[in-house]
């Protein structure tokens, strides 16, 4: 790295750095090698591994799975901080630069609300409820108490599928009903509401469902 740069280390060489030393029969590089093939050399992949499936691996006890997975959780906050710097709102895309770092790694349901002001700027974005692999339980009253406390003339609500299907519930679609209903009676705007999967989303409002 100090020779060339960190541009020219390969992911498992980056991986090795972490690890610091392999095993007996094994080199650092190889042993971050054999990591990144278990995931299909797919970080984002290797984000998901919890503490207790990188201890499996030969060479990798308590110490290095926590260094690993720290790393990579600094690598997902810091895109997470890169979204939050694009302040404006423009487009359902910005909303997925914002949320996907958050929502699209989760093995869980969240569901979050992004309150703008006056020029779609972001005033607070805020998880809502957390819930199970299959839904969360929604609190409208708590949503718009918020949005009253931040002076806030519009909201994008955004929750995950953890099972990476893009298509709306019966159930998100009735919430996102009553959510608007209610915006509309407080003068609140709601103007998107996005489910958001590792790669991709859907937007009710691209798809004209607002």
């Amino acid at each position: 790295m100090l020779l060339k740069g960190k541009l020219a280390l390969s992911d498992a060489e980056l991986v090795a750095l972490l690890i610091g030393s392999g095993s007996r029969n094994e080199s650092a590089v190889a042993l971050g090698q054999r990591i990144l093939g278990s995931v299909s050399n797919n970080l984002n992949e290797l984000g998901r591994l919890s503490l207790y499936d990188l201890m499996q691996f030969k060479g990798i006890g308590e110490a290095k799975a926590i260094t690993i997975t720290a790393a990579l959780e600094l690598g997902r906050r810091r895109r997470g901080e890169v979204a939050l710097e694009k302040k404006k709102i423009r487009a359902s895309t910005s909303v997925f630069e914002l949320m996907q770092p958050i929502l699209g790694e989760l093995d869980h349901e969240e569901f979050w609300v992004i309150y703008l002001n006056n020029s779609n700027k972001i005033l607070q974005t805020v998880q809502l409820s957390k819930g199970g692999i299959t839904g969360t339980v929604v609190d409208i009253r708590l949503a718009f108490k918020t949005a009253l406390q931040l002076g806030a003339v519009a909201v994008i609500l955004a929750h995950n599928h953890p099972s990476g299907t893009l298509k709306p519930s019966t159930a998100d679609i009735e919430l996102t009903k009553k959510l608007k209903t209610a915006g509309e009676s407080l003068d609140i705007k709601v103007l998107d509401h996005l489910i958001v999967t590792e790669k991709a989303y859907f937007s009710f409002a691209d798809e004209q469902m607002l």
